[in-house]
């Protein structure tokens, strides 16, 4: 289980198994790109920024069923994804 005291390290790793979640999902994947703005090539190019991953988390978090899907899917809490988005936010 992802603890919900995530260093930066942590934050991030637990930010890209949530960008693979979504984008496992067509449906997701659209809407992830509609309202972020974030385009498949700054999705490719960005990855490593803590704004990026943040804004990853910070789109799951705006549809909590979302949310929940992808903290069990991910076999961790909604609070640890909504503690890692705070983690990358403190460092970006």
């Amino acid at each position: 289980m992802i603890r919900s005291d995530s260093s930066p390290n942590d934050a991030a790793t637990v930010a890209l198994q949530a960008l693979s979640f979504t984008l496992n999902n067509p449906l997701l994947t659209g809407r992830l790109v509609d309202v972020t703005g974030l385009t498949p090539d700054d999705l490719r190019g960005r990855l490593g920024e803590p704004a990026v991953l943040a804004a990853v988390l910070t789109f799951l978090e705006g549809h909590e069923p979302d949310l929940l899907a992808c903290a069990e899917a991910l076999n961790t809490t909604p609070a640890a994804l909504v503690a890692a988005r705070g983690a990358l936010e403190a460092t970006a």
